[in-house]
């Protein structure tokens, strides 16, 4: 009996199946039905692979598996969200949203155990921080979420998917956003990994425009991810001055805006789209003044872009209010006015605590964070009026 830890495929790109492959005298083509039996059929058995030579096969037992995270606990919302707490072992667990529309079916994936940035208005910074996601964590997300909602679909237990007509193939998940748990960018290997397979056409097929990075302001991993592999790109900008930027986003200390958004007028140059999304949580009497609304046009001007405006969601350690939807209203009206496409973000999931800033999972802290910063909810960070 061998010790040697078997090799988890799932988190295994093309090139490094095919070497893999290679290794025991298969041909590449081996590889590419490897992966869509993997990645497009859901598939975690060898034995059920019935195009692949029962030798290889046999190979794949022994030295290989395919193993997603455990699932914990799935809830589901009455607006029909439904979100997934991945136990990653060691004591912690990550958080996957799933947010079906009427054209799309969007899936929201972590790609951290906890967060080192501890933005004040977010519960996973609230958590402290253990480690970062290995690839397989990562699309192991993916892969559970596709496998259990087309399941779902092809037992009529859900109504229809996204995009989906008559002439086109179902497809339930049509957009990925790593907006979950974590900073993507500072887990930038092997959020990489995950990013070319949900790319590749012999795995998940997504195009560059509906997969999105959102990062608080990682400058040298954006320049990083414009090289090797860009996507779209989400800015968690929350703030239009260094001041109180320092304070809501404290990455901003070490890469303040006029730094941030060189970079991305850098990533701008190999986007897939055409503009930055910022994302902006409206906080009442924090950055939702008419005068903050202008610092924004103002950087409307420096970067092509649009603004997300995302209601906050409260969790008692917060100690902060989301804005009154008249004010957001107003706030939305102002920047169009100032020539900015502005959306306001639908909130999705609440119920289940699966909507935007709550995603908590269940971190092992080794970070210390109650007592490096055991006072945050208490900390002021309303600016000062005239």
């Amino acid at each position: 009996m061998s010790s040697v830890e078997p090799v988890n495929l799932l988190g295994l790109g093309g090139p490094e199946l095919r070497d893999l492959v290679a290794q025991w005298g298969g041909k590449p083509f081996r590889a590419k039905q490897l992966q869509r039996w993997m990645h497009q059929r859901g598939e975690d058995s060898f034995d059920h692979m019935t195009d692949l030579a029962r030798d290889f096969r046999r190979q794949l037992g022994e030295r290989c598996a395919i193993v997603a995270p455990r699932v914990a606990t799935e809830q589901r919302s009455t607006d029909g969200t439904r979100k997934w707490l991945f136990d990653v072992g060691r004591d912690n667990a990550v958080e996957t949203v799933f947010i079906p529309e009427d054209d799309r079916g969007t899936l929201c994936i972590s790609s951290q155990a906890g967060c080192t940035v501890a933005c004040p208005f977010c519960s996973t910074g609230y958590q402290g921080f253990n480690r970062n996601l290995t690839t397989a964590e990562i699309i192991g997300q993916l892969w559970h979420a596709k496998r259990v909602l087309e399941a779902d679909l092809a037992s009529a237990r859900i109504p229809g998917a996204a995009g989906a007509s008559a002439s086109e193939p179902v497809r339930v998940i049509s957009n990925v956003v790593m907006m979950g748990m974590g900073e993507p960018l500072l887990n930038y290997d092997q959020v990489l990994g995950a990013l070319r397979l949900m790319l590749d056409d012999n795995a998940y097929g997504l195009s560059r425009r509906r997969v999105t990075v959102s990062t608080s302001g990682v400058v040298p991993m954006m320049d990083r991810l414009a090289r090797d592999c860009p996507v779209a790109l989400a800015v968690s900008l929350h703030a239009p001055n260094d001041a109180l930027r320092d304070k809501l986003v404290p990455l901003n200390r070490k890469h303040p805006l006029s730094e941030l958004l060189d970079a991305c007028n850098r990533y701008l140059e190999h986007a897939p789209r055409d503009f930055i999304t910022f994302e902006y949580i409206m906080l009442d009497g924090v950055n939702d003044s008419d005068e903050h609304a202008a610092e924004l046009i103002a950087i409307a001007k420096r970067v092509r872009c649009k603004f997300n405006l995302i209601p906050f969601n409260p969790f008692p350690q917060s100690g902060l209010k989301r804005s009154p939807a008249a004010r957001v209203r107003l706030f939305a009206q102002r920047l169009m006015d100032g020539g900015v496409v502005t959306t306001v973000r639908k909130t999705r999931g609440d119920d289940i605590a699966a909507a935007c800033g709550q995603l908590a999972g269940d971190v092992k802290d080794r970070t210390r964070i109650d007592q490096r910063l055991p006072n945050r909810a208490t900390i002021a960070i309303k600016e000062e009026r005239e």
